[in-house]
């Protein structure tokens, strides 16, 4: 039995909870939440015994194996690296922190103390992911990638109407970047590793952060597309492309159909049966880490999400997009 208590009463930790109760061995244990109504509340729907209004508390308690933190990325590296100094596994939501300076103190913290630490990317680890991996050779030379995941957000209504949430306030190290646009991103690096050169574009809210961007990279013989936004909606499916055949993907996030289409008019279908849930994989992934004793996922490992958080900081730069966390990792 995996003991987990879980950091965030949001809709995001509830599809944890429902796709964890789908596992054998996963056992909800403890609600963190700022209010101790929220976190009364929110356990009781879920069926959590013991509830905290404070991190280090929790993280010290002896009740807990393993903790989920789903709150804003601005808190990411503090929460995580509380709850891992106590021994800890750690489970959490993409982005795993606010830049790669975070990121790397995250991962130092979790070879000290000898525990799990897993960016919560669900998608690199679905079935249908392996279908892409393994079925890039039919494609012939690898010469693009290219992902997007635009997707209009019922929070930007609220933000033209002048009341800035969580999503759009640089303060909590958001934006569409960083929300969205790393689905595009992470599956990317899992496949072709770090890119020679990185070129990004963003048009910027006056709140600070980016509504909508696109990024450019530049491997020895590929390069790579993605876009991304928060204010409209895009429906092009994600396409790798070969000099035999291109591999059509019909959204990078969900990968729920995988078609081969080859030059000469045949087109194969690689599409894997998999759960519409794709977070039952990756906390059945975590689980079975932890269990093996392994302190890193292969595919979601501490090298591709550092690669990916500085392709991220890269942007930003380049883009003017800054968070308050930046400043205080200077200091």
């Amino acid at each position: 039995m995996m003991r987990f208590g879980v950091i965030g009463t949001n809709w995001i930790t509830e599809e944890f909870i429902r796709s964890g109760k789908e596992i054998e061995g996963f056992s909800l244990a403890a609600v963190y939440s700022r209010t101790e109504e929220r976190a009364r509340s929110f356990a009781q729907t879920h069926g959590a015994p013991l509830i905290f209004t404070d991190v280090e508390s929790m993280a010290a308690s002896k009740e807990i194996d393993a903790v989920y933190i789903a709150s804003p990325n601005s808190f990411h590296a503090r929460q995580a690296i509380q709850c891992m100094k106590q021994g800890l596994h750690v489970l959490c939501e993409k982005p795993l922190a606010s830049n790669a300076n975070e990121a790397r103190a995250m991962v130092a913290a979790a070879r000290e103390s000898g525990v799990l630490l897993m960016e919560a990317v669900k998608s690199t680890l679905a079935p249908n992911f392996r279908a892409i991996q393994d079925n890039l050779p039919k494609l012939g030379k690898n010469r693009r990638y290219f992902a997007g995941n635009c997707q209009y957000s019922s929070r930007y209504d609220a933000y033209k109407q002048g009341t800035v949430l969580n999503a759009f306030d640089p303060a909590f190290s958001n934006g569409a970047m960083m929300d969205i646009g790393i689905y595009c991103l992470y599956p990317m690096v899992v496949l072709f590793g770090k890119p020679s050169s990185v070129k990004g574009e963003a048009i910027m809210l006056d709140s600070g952060v980016d509504g909508e961007g696109s990024i450019l990279m530049k491997y020895e013989d590929k390069e790579a597309v993605v876009i991304y936004s928060k204010i409209s909606d895009s429906f092009l499916p994600a396409e790798i492309q070969g000099e035999d055949a291109t591999m059509v993907i019909d959204k990078i996030n969900h990968l729920k159909k995988i078609e081969i289409r080859y030059r000469d008019g045949r087109v194969e279908d690689v599409t894997r049966p998999q759960t519409s849930q794709l977070m039952h994989y990756e906390i059945r992934e975590f689980m079975e880490l932890v269990q093996k004793g392994l302190l890193e996922s292969p595919t979601n490992s501490h090298e591709n999400t550092l690669i990916a958080m500085e392709i991220m900081d890269e942007v930003r730069k380049q883009v003017g997009l800054a968070y308050p966390a930046d400043r205080s990792n200077a200091d």
